[in-house]
């Protein structure tokens, strides 16, 4: 099948990408990892021995440099719905975080423990509607703060993908309702003319709303 102009140019932008040819060269799995070194950098929101749980994984550049970070003494959980090739000491579940049977997979391997770090790189199969596109998106979103407060430890953090548009002024505002420090980060490595940026939720106070 013939390639589009389109696909040609995006092909052609991903192989000369700085950051894909950096991942290669470092062995990281995926160009996004720059991303989560980034705010780690400025946040310092991974640390030895925690336990951390990475939403949307695949193909799993978040959950190697979170691996590689919090050590043999911590625990990295990594759920999506599509496969990842296994990585030493990561926990990975195959399933849709928008359905009750991942979840409660990902329940049981925490097996009661609190989380300290819950991290978002979630986003959905793009259909090029802005009016389509931004609801799904924000509903993921949703769905990580739904879990970060079910499943963080006191004062723990979020760390969430989202997308400028509508929904998106809510949605700090329910993050500052239960975390008491969020700020916005828009990491190099994302593409410039992508309207995703990361918000760092800090502080986590359980019970707290409004």
């Amino acid at each position: 099948m013939k390639r589009s102009k389109s696909s040609r140019d995006w092909l052609d932008r991903h192989v000369n990408d700085e950051y894909v040819q950096r991942a290669r060269n470092e062995g990281l799995r995926s160009r996004a990892a720059y991303k989560l070194e980034e705010i780690q950098s400025r946040d310092r929101i991974l640390k030895a021995g925690q336990r951390v749980v990475d939403l949307g994984a695949a193909p799993g550049g978040w959950s190697q440099m979170a691996g590689r970070i919090v050590g043999p003494k911590g625990k990295v959980i990594a759920i999506d719905l599509l496969p990842m090739d296994p990585l030493d000491g990561i926990d990975f579940i195959l399933g849709d975080f928008r359905e009750e049977k991942a979840l409660a997979d990902l329940r049981e391997l925490l097996g009661g423990a609190a989380v300290d770090l819950v991290l978002s790189d979630m986003a959905p199969n793009v259909s090029g509607v802005s009016s389509v596109d931004q609801p799904r998106a924000m509903y993921l979103c949703e769905l990580a703060l739904d879990f970060a407060k079910e499943s963080l430890r006191p004062g723990g953090r979020l760390v969430v993908k989202v997308f400028q548009g509508e929904g998106f002024d809510g949605y700090i505002r329910d993050l500052r309702s239960t975390f008491r420090k969020v700020v916005t980060r828009k990491p190099r490595a994302s593409r410039p003319k992508s309207r995703e940026v990361y918000l760092v939720a800090s502080s986590f106070v359980p019970g707290r709303e409004g």
